[in-house]
């Protein structure tokens, strides 16, 4: 494998595990999390406390695992499991052993007479995510008197481990968005057009998802992007944004979409109106208050009508709104001007980006893109300071009402 990719792997990996009191213990993706924190947490709370991955569960790795947890105070074992019938999940069970071969001096273990407390978590149960919040719980669960040697993550449960604070663990001057939409719109593959160019065109890390069920077309949306400066290492929803676009505004009905956007960040609104003092009467009275506390720039648009206008077939009339959304981000974010390239050069990278997802569908399809991306950069405006500071009283906020932001919930245009 090391010759086929360059890439070489140990049954074990250790990360700064060589002055470590405490450990992590684990397997799979929420490891690189575990590590970006435990960084954090060491930096920022003085705790002596590394990773071990265990990248190899059959063979087992036992006497490479009694070597890098055998200096250490405690450990924790954190499985995406719960197997209460058995005396402990999988991978505890197999690291108690591994120390209870090394404890009666079996050949090739190294030399121990006592052996680190042990502490076992269940994570990311239902396929919910680990977050950077639970793994300081499991660092601060480790040093206490009374820390529980079996936990939950992330579920509501007698045993969970309370998530007191999420830490902001992406690379120093990260940009992230989380996007909402409604399957259908073209926002997912928008996001992986941002990323292609992110990537490609400005140099960057980047990291993008999206969420949603297998019944997605018609229903709630929610995408991810991060672009960095250098590796990303968080693989769990982003709880801090700095640019929220509102394709469906109805999100303000179902979620907080305000939530971790961080002061100073950007909000788009998908609105039909044109007006500022229109779009702003729109917006809900609560998120109004967050918005002005927060000092966040709003900006709107009717990517629905750019959509219809460019679009070469009635098929691609409601998807092609996604699209308008490149050059929204295009405009909003300070990529294009950290690289000193023009907008012609901007458009360019584009326009490659757009042929890459686009092309097999033809020349009209590919300038169709490209006109409705153009015209999200240079349509796009921003609420003045003025209109936010207004007492605006917003119309009832109903899925009704929703119909005179987007007409797409009308089934109609705005008369």
């Amino acid at each position: 494998f090391a010759t086929l990719t360059g890439r070489e792997y140990g049954v074990v990996e250790s990360h700064r595990m060589e002055d470590a009191d405490y450990a992590i213990v684990g397997m799979g993706s929420y490891i690189d999390t575990a590590e970006a924190t435990i960084d954090h947490i060491r930096e920022k709370l003085g705790i002596k406390i590394g990773v071990v991955h265990i990248t190899s569960f059959r063979p087992f790795p036992s006497v490479e695992i009694v070597e890098a947890l055998q200096n250490v105070k405690a450990f924790s074992v954190l499985e995406r499991m719960d197997n209460p019938m058995s005396q402990s999940n999988p991978v505890t069970r197999e690291v108690k052993a591994a120390f209870a071969d090394a404890l009666m001096g079996l050949e090739d273990y190294p030399a121990v007479d006592t052996m680190p407390q042990v502490f076992s978590g269940s994570a990311g149960l239902g396929s919910r995510d680990v977050h950077p919040g639970h793994i300081l719980a499991v660092a601060r669960n480790m040093i206490m008197a009374s820390g529980k040697r079996y936990f939950a993550l992330g579920i509501r449960h007698d045993l969970a481990l309370p998530e007191e604070e999420n830490p902001d663990i992406r690379p120093e001057g990260s940009l992230s968005m989380r996007g909402h939409s409604v399957g259908g719109y073209g926002s997912v593959t928008t996001n992986k057009v941002i990323a292609t160019i992110a990537g490609e065109v400005f140099g960057k890390y980047v990291q993008a998802y999206p969420k949603y069920g297998s019944e997605k077309k018609g229903l709630p949306t929610t995408y991810y992007l991060t672009v960095a400066d250098g590796p990303i290492r968080t693989h769990s929803e982003l709880t801090h944004v700095n640019f929220v676009p509102l394709n469906d505004v109805s999100a303000f009905l179902t979620s907080n979409p305000l939530a971790g956007l961080q002061p100073g960040g950007s909000l788009f609104i998908q609105s039909a109106k044109t007006e500022h003092e229109k779009v702003w009467a729109d917006v809900p009275p609560s998120a109004k208050e967050v918005i002005r506390e927060k000092g966040l720039r709003v900006l709107s648009l009717d990517a629905a009508r750019i959509a219809r206008e460019v679009a070469p077939t009635p098929d691609l009339a409601v998807r092609m709104q996604g699209i308008v959304l490149l050059g929204i981000f295009l405009k909003v974010t300070p990529f294009a001007e950290q690289s000193g390239m023009s907008d012609d050069e901007v458009l360019v990278g584009a326009e490659k980006a757009l042929r890459k997802y686009f092309g097999k569908r033809g020349e009209a399809v590919v300038q169709a893109n490209l006109t409705a991306v153009k015209r999200g950069y240079e349509e796009v405006f921003e609420l003045p300071a003025e209109v936010i500071a207004m007492q605006i009283d917003s119309p009832k906020f109903s899925i009704a009402d929703s119909a005179l932001i987007n007409p797409v919930f009308a089934g109609q245009e705005e008369a």
